[in-house]
């Protein structure tokens, strides 16, 4: 088959692979679409120490079943999938209680590591495990589908921070007010997941004004540069004095975070979804003081039937996020592309 493979960091090289075969318990899968991940962009050089050449990458992605191993009943020949990025085990205690994402087991596609090796779906075929497998809604095509995964992760995300209607310790009549400090595509859908899930008033941050201005088409009330001074405080003032309810990061870096944490109010909640960076200072007396939760966000855990069903009927809209589908062929060209300072890209998908 042929593979878009990482050989080296930074070099890739698109050519025969082995082609995969179903175990027990597994299917094959035509690949349809691929998008470009940020995790992949941030690891194909090494840094992160989990995309180790060779490999091939990809774990946003949509196909067709074209095989079946032994064993595999709930699915057919034919059948039309997306699927989760992080293969769980489903018998440890944390896949038990229902967080999949934390499974001690847990391999993510695409990804190569001290602790696994799993290669992805920047190829025509991957074998897939059948139970992190979803059916895709007729009339719902693949490069929508290939949205799912993030998707998942934005609804993910939201699912961590308590309406303050649903939040005992929450002061009386609060506006279910958030800001989200980042509007890569990650926050872009975190913004709409938020507005989709019934927040009433939702704010974005970024550095760049024209992802704050495609941020306030997708429903944010309004839109702020990050180098606008005093935000903090003005962010507070907007979610009624003390601070919003809630806020999520979604860049992974010191002066976001320090964002994030300065606008909500006293009890508030922080959800920390980007890792751009290993470790960051933050401001512990203000955490400490004003009893401020701080939450790590992990992939997903169950959100990917919400994920399809709200790309499909567009109460989460994702061509609007859609920069770029490119033949695989020409996959090492967009992802040198894609970190280039200013390229404007939100999401490449690469089709086999």
């Amino acid at each position: 088959m042929k593979a878009l493979t990482l050989i080296a960091p930074s070099t890739f090289e698109f050519g025969e692979a082995p082609a995969p075969a179903p175990n027990r318990g597994e299917v094959l899968v035509d690949v349809k679409a691929c998008g470009i991940c940020g995790s992949d962009l941030h690891g194909m050089d090494g840094r992160s120490g989990r995309r180790i050449p060779p490999l091939i990458m990809g774990h946003e992605a949509a196909g067709e079943i074209v095989s079946l191993g032994e064993g595999v009943t709930d699915y057919k020949i034919g059948d039309r999938v997306t699927f989760d990025s992080t293969e769980f085990c489903g018998e440890c205690p944390d896949c038990k209680a229902g967080f999949i994402n934390l499974c001690v087991n847990r391999k993510v596609l695409g990804v190569s590591c001290a602790d696994f090796r799993r290669n992805g779906c920047f190829a025509e075929q991957v074998v897939l495990p059948q139970h992190i497998l979803h059916r895709l809604p007729d009339g719902l095509d693949y490069v929508k589908a290939a949205f799912a995964e993030p998707v998942s992760i934005a609804l993910h995300s939201v699912n961590l921070a308590p309406k303050p209607n649903e939040d005992a310790a929450a002061p009386a009549n609060r506006q279910e007010i958030a800001v989200v400090v980042g509007a890569g595509l990650i926050g872009l859908l975190v913004l709409q997941a938020l507005k989709a899930r019934g927040w009433k008033r939702v704010f974005a941050v970024d550095l760049d004004d024209s992802r704050l201005a495609l941020a306030k088409t997708l429903g944010a009330e309004d839109a702020f540069n990050a180098k606008e001074e005093g935000l903090a405080m003005k962010l507070r003032a907007l979610g009624g004095g003390d601070g919003v309810d809630a806020s999520f990061e979604v860049v992974g870096a010191a002066a976001p975070i320090d964002l994030a944490i300065m606008s909500v109010r006293k009890g508030g909640t922080v959800v920390l979804v980007g890792n751009l960076q290993p470790s960051v200072p933050f401001p512990l007396q203000q955490v400490v003081t004003r009893q401020i939760t701080l939450r790590g966000s992990c992939a997903c855990a169950g959100e990917y039937p919400e994920a399809i069903a709200r790309i499909q009927d567009g109460t989460i809209k994702v061509e609007p996020l859609l920069s770029v589908v490119a033949p695989l062929s020409e996959g090492a060209d967009w992802f040198h592309k894609a970190t280039q300072p200013g390229n404007g890209l939100l999401k490449v998908v690469l089709k086999p």
